[in-house]
């Protein structure tokens, strides 16, 4: 009985998260289309702004008194910018236009097809949902003029299954910004076409780690202790800014080497990686002693802590104001260790956006 009423209760939220996702799906189609056939109409006819606005606000009177709300002069402006961005999935969208799923995954074409689309144009087999977000999730992300940008935020608000306000969260910190700055050109690319994939140590880095739910004052003293607390009280906040895969293990972790008692502050796994991952915290300038003394936590627990199957352990001290050079010259190449600044204060976007440009032409120089 229990079994039975387990599997029934699964099929049954099974089906209405599908019932939404279906739903959502044909809103958005819809208004692709909507979007499309205004675009067109404006093609044919006079191309001047005036024009544009009147047959949008003539239009919107017209599919208000018949189907209420939903279709302002702002909604359909909306519906047009949609369709200018998203064109190019056009063949995508007519295969779920005119697709017919059957229950064993397979397809069949009505007869009825894609205005614009010849039949013989759209492949059989399984299809791939052209949209996998909601249509308010799409007004924001046609915002984003940056394709590359936009196309990150979309991969990681499906495989994240950001709501419209994390999304909006995780614009506003800068989170492609942050990610770009600490890859190079070839991981930038990757993150415009994958999303953020944690394959290797340097997967997990941002630049700079943004810490402001802790609350702290940017202008008061506060030790690394007072850090390490608001840190530890505000946890889950803390491991999704960290990223993908990370789960807590013990703060002040002691091992005793050579009669001698030492403490990382944070010990954490991150599961993707399979791999521990230890994060120092200093408030003041970083010390060849402060990454020497992370050397020798990470050395101890690949010697004596991490499994054989297990992968190397990484190394991240979080600090105010990192010293490329001094890292650089420090440490050996190869080895997994990172300074990583945090600010206690949301970054400034177009601040961000400069430095990524900066980055990027320097990066263009050095190769040339």
């Amino acid at each position: 009985m229990k079994d039975l009423l387990k599997n029934i209760r699964e099929l049954i939220l099974s089906a209405r998260t599908a019932v939404v996702h279906s739903v959502d799906l044909i809103q958005v189609l819809t208004n692709f289309e909507i979007g499309r056939r205004i675009v067109e109409h404006e093609q044919q006819g006079s191309k001047r702004a005036e024009y544009g606005k009147a047959l949008l606000k003539a239009l919107s009177a017209e599919l208000t008194a018949e189907f209420g709300r939903g279709f302002s002069r702002s909604n359909l402006e909306y519906m047009r910018r949609f369709y200018l961005t998203y064109q190019d999935r056009t063949l995508r969208i007519a295969q779920a236009q005119s697709a017919i799923f059957l229950p064993d995954g397979k397809s069949q074409m009505p007869s009825g097809k894609f205005p614009g689309t010849s039949k013989s144009q759209i492949p059989s087999g399984k299809l791939v949902a052209p949209f996998s977000l909601s249509w308010s999730q799409y007004v924001f992300l046609t915002s984003i003029d940056n394709l590359d940008e936009r196309r990150f935020y979309e991969i990681e608000a499906d495989s994240n299954d950001w709501s419209l306000p994390e999304l909006k969260c995780q614009f506003n910190s800068g989170l492609y910004e942050r990610l770009a700055l600490s890859r190079d050109k070839d991981g930038v690319r990757k993150l415009a076409a994958e999303g953020q994939i944690v394959a290797q140590p340097e997967d997990l880095l941002k630049e700079p780690y943004v810490l402001e739910f802790l609350g702290l004052d940017e202008q008061a003293k506060y030790s690394e202790s007072d850090l390490e607390t608001a840190i530890i009280d505000k946890l889950e906040h803390f491991l999704l800014e960290l990223g993908k895969g990370f789960l807590f293990e013990a703060r002040q972790k002691r091992f005793t080497f050579d009669e001698e008692h030492f403490f990382v502050d944070l010990v954490l796994y991150n599961r993707l990686l399979r791999c521990y991952v230890l994060i120092d915290l200093k408030i003041g300038k970083l010390t060849h002693q402060h990454l020497g003394q992370m050397q020798m936590y990470v050395n101890y627990f690949d010697r004596f802590v991490k499994l054989d199957d297990e992968h190397p352990t990484v190394g991240i001290i979080l600090c105010r104001k990192k010293h490329d050079a001094l890292v650089e010259i420090t440490l050996p190449e190869d080895a997994n260790i990172h300074a990583q600044e945090y600010r206690l204060y949301l970054p400034d976007k177009e601040l961000l956006r400069q430095k990524l440009v900066e980055w990027g032409e320097e990066a263009e120089r050095n190769r040339g």
